[in-house]
């Protein structure tokens, strides 16, 4: 391991007695005085003592930390608010992070002097107050630290490759579309997002760290971090995308001319693309929503999944006549889309659009999808000559099987999620929002310029609805600290139970319709991924109707849950495949006893959740 320089900044000890956090119950305030000075980027925190600082304690601390992991990211309640949940993305918990992450660059690049790690934020309330901390753990390590303020995910890792700025790593704190009391840790170095091994690498050292420390937090930056406006040389990245591959004829530098665009960027982290983007490019964007950072998200969830958010930004496309409406979430790592007849396109229909964007230019190409996608978008995707392969849920799961797929020598130019993470091989593997809609927008000049009358929606005129969908939560009834592994027994248990043979016509669907042969929901190769949550999918026979559906399980990693998801191509088959769960699974296995059932026993009698 490298040697750590000495930091450029003064600790100060306020308090010589060990510490006692959150996790262990306690009758008196866990902060004594909190002090922040934002321009001068100090943070001072001086936390109440416990009279005995044993194993116990440090156990508890240790786990809290690790358990702010989510999969490759960090996320965790920064301000209070929620009922059932207490802080635990405190400011002490963020600098341990922060510190870990910084010396783990540092000995994969095995340099000592000038790391250089830049740090972006959405307009989250707590975002300025966690922001001194991070800057306070990558000082501490000896990195050279960047500030990039309000930004986006996908624009801090591209502050890893784009010159002049070319940083060995980038963090961005968000917490995607989660409620305001919530934040997090996204982490990059110029090879992409890091997985969730890596991650788990660098909570479990923040966890002895954290422990480990006299006064959790008591910081103060000689030096500032220097103030970078990142955000202007991305924008002007993608625009020269959009310029170079629409080409226009008569007018280059402004293709987007004649074109009404609306932008619902949910008072999040993507106003930018409608004035710094759009606007430059000639595009018409009035009428365009909540383009504002406001980090209590006063009108909607920023999520292109929300109902409101769609419903909003419909409104504005067919009063506008517009032709086109973008719907992003907060960090802009996600996007969705609604025609120009108000039609919203995400999930499966969001995957088709690209799919077939995609296709025109790289034909046969294999798309991979999470295993919640629909058994007519693998109809859609093949009939128009490309291999669709299905995989487990979880945007960084997608991606890195595609990574994977080309490593091995199968053309893999997209990977989705149907939650509305997309990445392209042509962006680096990266899921952007921003990027996803340039493509969009691309096609949609070019379709204009050919002479096309249809919108995008006619790219999608052929792709079959699903007759029924359906999701419903159990959550876990455990102590948080158990509630993973309380979800992976659930889990496991259903596994089980169709293996027996106690669901009659369920099997577990090991492939799907993936034409890869070696790993497709399950890895079976010599290199299986890691996993970072628990899940099958099940599909469903009968001697009547075939195979009509499928059950997916998976286990949650940001909340201490079971999500469950149907599909079914015949009228009540979701509605019967609940049952079926009920009563041949969750009811005789005992499932009942560590989950709550009620919202599968409401839709098996039901049909609803209303």
């Amino acid at each position: 391991m490298a040697s750590i320089p000495t930091p450029s900044h003064s600790i100060q000890t306020t308090n010589a007695s060990r510490t006692n956090f959150p996790c262990v119950p306690i009758n008196k305030p866990i902060h004594k005085k909190l002090h922040i000075c934002l321009n001068k980027y100090s943070l001072r925190v001086e936390s109440c003592s416990t009279p005995k600082y044993n194993d116990v304690v440090v156990d508890e601390e240790m786990d809290m930390i690790r358990r702010l992991q989510n999969g490759s990211d960090v996320r965790g309640v920064a301000l209070q608010g929620e009922k059932g949940r207490s802080v635990d993305l405190t400011p002490p918990a963020v600098e341990a992070i922060a510190e870990s992450f910084a010396e783990w660059v540092i000995n994969g690049l095995e340099k000592e002097k000038d790391v250089r790690v830049s740090l972006g934020k959405d307009p989250r309330i707590s975002g300025n107050m966690l922001s001194v901390a991070v800057f306070a753990g990558l000082s501490r390590a000896g990195c050279v630290v960047f500030d990039m303020g309000l930004a986006t995910t996908p624009a801090c890792f591209m502050s890893t490759i784009l010159p002049p700025f070319e940083y060995d790593a980038s963090i961005m704190m968000t917490a995607s579309h989660l409620p305001y009391t919530r934040n997090g840790l996204k982490f990059f170095t110029k090879k992409g997002g890091l997985t969730s091994p890596e991650v788990e690498e660098i909570c479990d050292k923040a966890a002895r760290k954290y422990a480990n420390r006299f006064a959790k937090v008591s910081t103060t930056l000689q030096i500032t971090p220097t103030m970078v406006d990142f955000m202007s040389a991305y924008a002007e990245h993608l625009r020269d995308i959009i310029k170079e591959r629409v080409n226009h004829p008569s007018h280059y530098d402004t293709p987007l001319t004649g074109f009404q665009i609306i932008v619902n960027a949910g008072n999040g982290s993507g106003g930018f693309f409608t004035w710094d983007v759009l606007d430059k490019l000639g595009a018409d964007t009035f009428g365009s929503l909540h383009l504002n950072p406001d980090g209590m998200f006063p009108n909607h969830i920023p999520n292109p999944e929300d109902k409101t958010a769609m419903a909003f930004t419909r409104a504005a496309v067919l009063e506008n006549k517009a032709d086109l409406g973008i719907v992003f979430d907060t960090d802009v790592d996600r996007s969705g889309v609604v025609d120009s007849k108000g039609n919203p396109i995400n999930g499966d229909r969001l995957i088709a659009l690209m799919s077939a964007i995609v296709l025109k230019e790289h034909p046969s190409t294999t798309i991979v999808t999470d295993a919640r996608t629909s058994m007519a978008l693998t109809k859609f995707i093949t009939n128009k000559g490309g291999q669709h392969c299905l995989y487990r849920v979880g945007y960084r799961n997608v991606i890195d099987k595609g990574v994977n797929l080309n490593k091995d020598g199968i053309e893999t130019h997209l990977m989705m999620e149907t939650s509305g993470h997309g990445a392209l091989k042509e962006n680096h593997f990266l899921d952007d929002g921003a990027y996803m809609v340039v493509k969009i927008i691309i096609e949609m000049v070019r379709m204009k310029l050919e002479g096309s009358e249809g919108g995008i929606e006619s790219l999608i005129e052929d792709l079959e609805e699903p007759l029924e969908s359906a999701e419903v939560r159990m959550i876990v009834l455990s102590e948080p600290r158990n509630a993973k592994a309380k979800a992976v027994e659930a889990i496991e248990a259903f596994r089980t139970h169709i293996e027996q043979g106690s669901l009659p016509g369920w099997e577990l669907d090991a492939c799907g319709d993936c034409w890869v042969s070696d790993g497709c929901l399950v890895d079976t190769n010599d290199d299986p991924a890691a996993i970072d949550a628990f899940m099958y999918r099940a599909k469903v026979s009968d001697e009547q109707n075939g195979e009509h559906g499928w059950v997916h399980l998976r286990q949650s990693i940001h909340n201490p849950n079971i999500a469950v998801n149907l599909q079914s191509t015949i009228p009540g088959g979701c509605q019967f495949m609940a049952k079926v769960l009920r009563d041949r699974f969750l009811l005789p296995s005992g499932m009942d006893k560590i989950l709550d059932i009620s919202q599968v026993d409401k839709y098996a009698r039901n049909g609803n959740l209303s």
